[in-house]
């Protein structure tokens, strides 16, 4: 990877997080928008289902980050008319390493510059949590990831200390507001509220929607 591209990386200014549970999988993400220290938009949604049963979190430059999720929605309906089967959820985070491979590498004044955790259920109802790096690259989440958000080091931190192998989806829920917590009070592009989803075999909730509100206390 290029120095320009991890400039690029290092300045993206999102907090993301994805969590493996017991029982299935919980993803999060802050709604602040920035462009350079500029906060443009205070209640934008990082974490969107892009069918029935997949769910994409993403980071970085936000034009990518709702342009990709599109076409990889298209090119799932695609692969299920043509083999007549719904792909997997290892298969959907393959397509989505393809396309961050391709952004990247094809003649571009401007490559694409977005990170991704995608996470989803499978027929046999097992979940999966992958991490697709804006270079490509796939790994699948055994246990938590923060892909490159400007709040990957606070999240991590925390997780680090407090994730625990065999976790319920309600003690990730738990663990997944906090560490957004943590995010927003130390990232200075993070914040303005949380969004929780969890992934089970009964299907894609959305549990938790929180709004941060600034308060002005007069001195005592």
């Amino acid at each position: 990877m290029d120095k320009e591209l991890k400039d690029s990386i290092l300045k993206t200014g999102t907090t993301i997080l994805g969590i493996v549970c017991k029982d299935g999988v919980v993803m999060a993400s802050d709604r602040q928008i920035t462009a350079g220290h500029l906060v443009v938009g205070k209640d934008y949604p990082k974490t969107i289902s892009i069918n029935d049963y997949v769910l994409i979190s993403f980071t970085g430059i936000v034009s990518d980050a709702q342009r990709v999720p599109k076409l990889l929605s298209a090119e799932l309906k695609l692969k299920e008319l043509r083999s007549k089967s719904r792909p997997t959820i290892h298969q959907a985070a393959s397509l989505l390493a393809n396309m961050s491979y391709q952004g990247i590498r094809q003649p571009s004044m401007i490559p694409q510059q977005a990170g991704f955790l995608l996470g989803g259920f499978n027929e046999d109802g097992s979940t999966d949590l992958f991490s697709v790096t804006p270079d490509g690259s796939i790994v699948q989440v055994k246990d938590y990831d923060a892909n490159f958000g400007s709040g990957m080091p606070y999240v991590l931190g925390l997780l680090e200390r407090q994730y625990k192998k065999g976790l319920s989806i309600q003690e990730g829920i738990e663990l997944a507001k906090e560490a957004l917590k943590s995010s927003t009070q130390r990232d200075t592009a993070s914040g303005y509220g949380i969004d929780v989803f969890t992934i089970t075999k009964e299907g894609i909730k959305k549990v938790v929607s929180q709004e941060i509100l600034p308060e002005y206390k007069d001195d005592n």
